[in-house]
């Protein structure tokens, strides 16, 4: 609350305001000086308070979805110190203080999608996460190495100011190296394939994760840096947004888990905040990130919802059943009305129906995708049209899933006939019931229908950021979209409600949808098993070769060791013992000459007068 409070007071007083830069010195190198700060202008103080407003509700209703976890106290620290290190990357002024923050976002989301450890599945998760977010890392310190080398300052600031003084294709280099980045942390096609994984965690931590924190930082990395991205790099982000769009709608049509339909729903729409980095128009990626964010967080607030419960009945009435398989609900609306309204809102937001935030966001980025597209040539000329049908796609497997949750019959009724679905507690409702006022169009505009309203973005609006304008478009986009919403609700309903479903699965698009490409199969015979495979030569190496010849050496040093200490043993120490004894040996000799007595004395002198004698001679004669 009083993060909320503080971001609030910073907003009123930043927002259409000059901005705020404070720098404090950091450390010395030679002679260059690091300064460490805070950057506050519009960009920065909307996060602060998305942030902080999306992140107060998750607070408040992970205090009664995770209420009696053994470990609670872990993961108000871990929950702490994620949304500390977002707030931390949205404030930082220059690229080194807001790569130390994007880490621990990452680090973070680590420890929190890991939380029940216990879990093997959770333990391969984040591992998954950290693994593939250390892959776009690796880019963002390229870019930031680049960047250094070329201006000697890693001032965001002075970046966005002077970006052409980088030279040409390094200043390519450096923006596809940042888009890596991003691309990792906000799971772009192909390096998406760690968030579906990520479900493993809480679902408030995976609300979180997905509304306004991790990968929201990638997008808000290109927004802060955007000039930097010459055209070639803006059409790569605009080329892989539409790809990341369409797969993650696509691979959403068949899944049967609730949290994985919205983790895939989550990197569809940020493929669009993708293209809208790409097209140039970096305010209306940003208003979709906040609209996104309410609505996004209220899906997985409600599908948490919906799992508590089902959890609850799965050990109440001795159920075998999977609490987060869709095709064991059915007909909730009954047993838990304020959370399918609540839901309703969000889903309705997330096709972009009129009167809600997503309408207007997401509606006025395909009609910008459009009027970009006007001045391009080629293939990317097809990329608004792509859009149009992710957009339905969108409207297709939200609404298959409200069909398959909330209306028909309770599946697991089947099994036991009083069985009882409760609503989710007022603890869990409150927050839903606030995002579900904050996914509606009037946080966002007066005018439900017309994005020229938007205070967002008039406030985020940039020079560089206008293209001419296609007025039929405004009109037609929203139409479309709507028009098939409605069809779609219609289809799904016949489909899935009233149970006449014409398609059969098994096909190839079935199952490429099924299992999401088979990305990670791909993955795991292309890289994991040659690592595995070379892991296991390298080991043998280590083994028979390495190992062997340290333990030949340490062997032959072992013979030579043995041999010197024979010498010294029996030659060295033999010497010395046989110096020894000699000088023993005589010195008892002549101790026993000294006993004082006379005629000893005599005896040895005439003894010895006789033996120089005979010598003398021996040698004469």
């Amino acid at each position: 609350m009083l993060s909320l409070l503080a971001a609030c007071y910073a907003f009123a007083q930043i927002w259409n305001q000059p901005p705020i830069h404070i720098q404090w010195h950091w450390f010395t190198i030679g002679e260059q000086a690091f300064h460490v700060g805070v950057l506050l202008d519009n960009m920065a103080v909307m996060m602060l308070v998305l942030v902080s407003l999306i992140a107060l509700p998750v607070h408040i209703y992970s205090a009664a979805y995770m209420k009696g976890d053994p470990g609670i106290h872990r993961y108000w620290t871990y929950l702490s110190l994620f949304c500390f290190a977002m707030l931390g990357l949205v404030v930082a002024d220059n690229l080194l203080l807001m790569y130390i923050c994007w880490e621990l976002v990452g680090f973070a989301s680590y420890l929190l999608i890991g939380f029940w450890f216990t879990k093997d599945a959770a333990v391969q998760a984040n591992k998954k996460a950290f693994i593939v977010n250390r892959i776009g890392d690796i880019g963002f310190l390229i870019g930031m190495a680049l960047t250094y080398s070329h201006l000697g300052t890693l001032d965001t600031k002075a970046l966005i100011e002077a970006p052409e003084t980088l030279p040409a294709p390094w200043l390519t280099v450096a923006g596809l190296a940042f888009f890596l980045g991003a691309m990792a942390k906000s799971a772009q096609f192909p390096l998406h394939v760690w968030l579906p994984d990520a479900m493993e965690g809480p679902t408030s931590v995976s609300s979180l994760i997905h509304a306004a924190t991790m990968v929201a930082a990638g997008v808000f990395l290109l927004a802060r840096i955007f000039p930097v991205f010459d055209a070639t790099v803006l059409l790569v982000i605009a080329t892989i947004g539409t790809v990341t769009a369409f797969a993650a709608a696509y691979f959403a049509l068949t899944q049967y888990d609730i949290k994985n339909i919205l983790a895939f729903s989550t990197i569809s729409q940020l493929g669009f905040m993708m293209v809208g980095i790409g097209i140039g128009m970096y305010p209306v990626a940003l208003f979709h990130l906040a609209t996104h964010a309410f609505f996004k967080c209220l899906l997985f607030l409600c599908a948490g919802a919906i799992i508590h419960e089902m959890q609850h009945a799965k050990e109440t009435y001795g159920l075998d059943m999977d609490p987060q398989d869709i095709r064991n609900m059915g007909g909730l609306r009954k047993h838990m009305p304020l959370t399918f309204t609540a839901m309703l809102i969000a889903s309705l937001a997330l096709a972009g129906f009129p009167f809600t935030g997503g309408y207007l966001s997401k509606d006025a980025l395909i009609v910008h995708t459009f009027e970009w597209a006007a001045l391009q040539s080629g293939a990317a000329k097809l990329i608004p049209y792509v859009l149009v049908a992710v957009s339905m796609l969108t409207s297709f497997y939200i609404l298959r899933l409200l069909a398959k949750v909330f209306f028909g019959s309770l599946s697991i009724r089947s099994v036991k006939k009083d069985i009882r679905i409760h609503e989710a507690p007022m603890r869990m409702l409150g927050p839903m019931l606030f995002l579900a006022g904050c996914s509606l169009f009037p946080l966002f505009s007066v005018n439900p229908l017309n994005d020229s309203y938007v205070w967002l973005m008039q406030g985020l609006t940039s020079p560089v950021s206008t293209l001419p304008p296609l007025r039929l478009l405004h009109l037609a986009i929203p139409v479309l979209t709507t028009g098939v919403t409605c069809i779609v609700a219609g289809v799904a309903w016949q489909w899935y409600v009233n149970g006449k479903y014409p398609l059969k699965g098994g096909g190839l698009f079935y199952r490429l949808s099924e299992h999401q490409g088979y990305l990670d199969a791909l993955y795991g015979a292309a890289v994991v098993r040659p690592v595995v495979r070379l892991s296991q030569l390298l080991l043998w190496v280590d083994h028979y070769v390495v190992d062997g010849m340290v333990n030949g050496l340490s062997a032959l040093g072992r013979s030579f060791a043995a041999v010197a200490a024979w010498l010294d043993q029996r030659l060295v120490d033999g010497f010395v013992r046989l110096i020894g004894k000699i000088a023993w040996g005589l010195g008892n000799v002549f101790r026993r000459l000294q006993n004082g007595r006379l005629q000893h004395y005599f005896a040895t002198l005439f003894f010895i007068i006789l033996v120089i004698l005979l010598y003398h001679i021996v040698v004469l004669l």
